[in-house]
């Protein structure tokens, strides 16, 4: 995995009490060994599929219930840029906790992709993404900083109104297989392009974790009330969309040059053979 970052305007929340990262877009690096590969796997090259996510925590302080080593409650998680699920993309998170707590590894094997535990400090929380097996083979490395406390400490801590700290992303799939395509291509946390007529894609194949009765997304989520509404968002997501619709048109114009390339030119005199 590579990052790069895609623009330093830092999305403003709606309203106080939040932090949102600068946006970043995180490529996926393409498989180096396809030679074991299946038909069903076949790339579709020069093509790129796009997946915003954001990432973060929000924090309540406990007020009189808090302790000295247990002074609040907080939340980590992984969701969608809208609140989509995520689990059509996403096979598992592992989030790496300070090693001061117990099982400070934790595994969460579905969407929504998030743990709640108690605290006293704050600390930086490794969050490594696992994809489906024809998407991507490698994790994905994220960082992010536990926050407790607000800028202003001057005050008393509200037990009522959460710290707040996200950061949005878009991991970009460069070539990805026609039975990812086929399976996000009208899932509504996937920006995906419009292929070019001509490609069949297969049938797609629902994963074994993505259980259509149970929801993964977090429109109705306990805490969505505070999750952070990133006023370049939408923005990013048009841009997005219309640049696969770009890439899409060059993919078009380059196999239609290929295509002129193998025709023959009867310019000039044949020159003793023929052609196929």
């Amino acid at each position: 995995m590579s990052a790069r970052k895609v623009g330093e305007a830092e999305p403003q929340p709606e309203g106080d009490g939040g932090s949102a990262q600068a946006s970043q877009s995180v490529r996926a690096s393409k498989s180096t060994d396809d030679s074991d590969k299946k038909s069903t796997d076949r790339k579709l090259k020069d093509v790129d599929i796009c997946v915003p996510i954001v990432y973060g925590t929000i924090a309540f302080y406990l007020g009189r219930k808090a302790s000295e080593s247990q002074s609040h409650k907080w939340t980590v998680y992984v969701r969608g840029a809208t609140n989509e699920d995520l689990g059509a993309v996403v096979k598992r998170v592992v989030f790496q906790l300070h090693p001061s707590f117990n099982n400070p590894m934790r595994v969460i094997e579905s969407p929504p992709f998030e743990l709640t535990e108690c605290g006293w400090g704050e600390f930086e929380i490794a969050i490594s993404l696992f994809f489906h097996n024809d998407i991507c083979e490698k994790q994905l490395d994220l960082y992010h900083h536990l926050k407790l406390y607000t800028e202003d400490e001057s005050g008393p801590q509200s037990t009522k109104k959460p710290v707040v700290m996200e950061s949005y992303n878009e991991i970009v799939f460069p070539d990805p297989s026609e039975a990812f395509f086929a399976r996000v291509q009208n899932h509504p946390a996937v920006i995906v392009p419009r292929l070019p007529a001509g490609i069949n894609l297969p049938k797609p194949v629902v994963n074994d974790n993505m259980n259509e009765n149970k929801r993964g997304d977090t429109k109705d989520h306990p805490l969505s009330q505070w999750f952070l509404n990133f006023s370049e968002a939408d923005e990013l997501l048009k841009l997005a969309a219309a640049r696969q619709e770009v890439q899409a048109h060059i993919v078009n114009v380059r196999r239609k040059l290929s295509l002129m390339e193998g025709v023959p030119q009867l310019s000039k005199q044949p020159s003793g053979f023929e052609y196929a």
